[in-house]
């Protein structure tokens, strides 16, 4: 039916998804997470756009993509149906289920790309370490048109909400990939 849990875990990726190790010969899988408050509206919605844009690529060995939110409201949920609605209508499937950062997330993954000014600082709140700080961003920083640096919540709102927030991720993401990709992989 469905994968273990366990095959799940970001860390767990890191040799199941094809992010192999140095000892391999390949290089090293960039772990890319995608933090929002509730893990249902934008956070997945990043997360099924950023693995879209990295398949499009060619690039799936050399990604590990989850996303998470800073609150458990929703643990386990699938995304808000608007959010599913407006990605199925562009080809983007989201099965992603709810689940809360976790601390540990600091050493699991690369990039940590929150959504808002209120996701940055309640992520950056649980860094423990200087370095930790330093992979957290907002995500739309990868847009360089971007009027206002913050993804907005469409969750109380109407479903165009949803489609805007489509664009910006969407934008953002293609920004992302382009940076990580331009960068030497160590």
């Amino acid at each position: 039916m469905g994968a273990s849990r366990a095959s799940q875990q970001p860390g767990a990726d890191r040799l199941a998804s094809g992010g192999l190790g140095p000892a391999s010969g390949a290089r090293p899988a960039t772990a890319v997470l995608f933090v929002c408050l509730g893990n249902i509206c934008r956070s997945p919605q990043a997360e099924g756009i950023f693995r879209q844009q990295v398949a499009g690529a060619g690039l799936q060995e050399r990604f590990i993509i989850d996303s998470a939110g800073t609150s458990s409201y929703h643990q386990g949920e699938l995304a808000d149906w608007r959010t599913r609605q407006a990605s199925a209508a562009r080809g983007v499937e989201l099965l992603h289920r709810s689940r809360p950062f976790d601390p540990a997330d600091f050493e699991r993954f690369d990039h940590i790309l929150v959504m808002d000014h209120s996701n940055l600082r309640d992520v950056l709140a649980l860094a423990a370490q200087p370095h930790h700080r330093g992979k957290v961003e907002l995500l739309r920083s990868y847009d360089s048109q971007a009027a206002d640096s913050a993804v907005p919540d469409p969750y109380s709102g109407g479903a165009d909400g949803f489609d805007r927030v489509f664009d910006m991720c969407e934008l953002a993401c293609a920004g992302l990939l382009r940076r990580l990709t331009a960068q030497p992989q160590p």
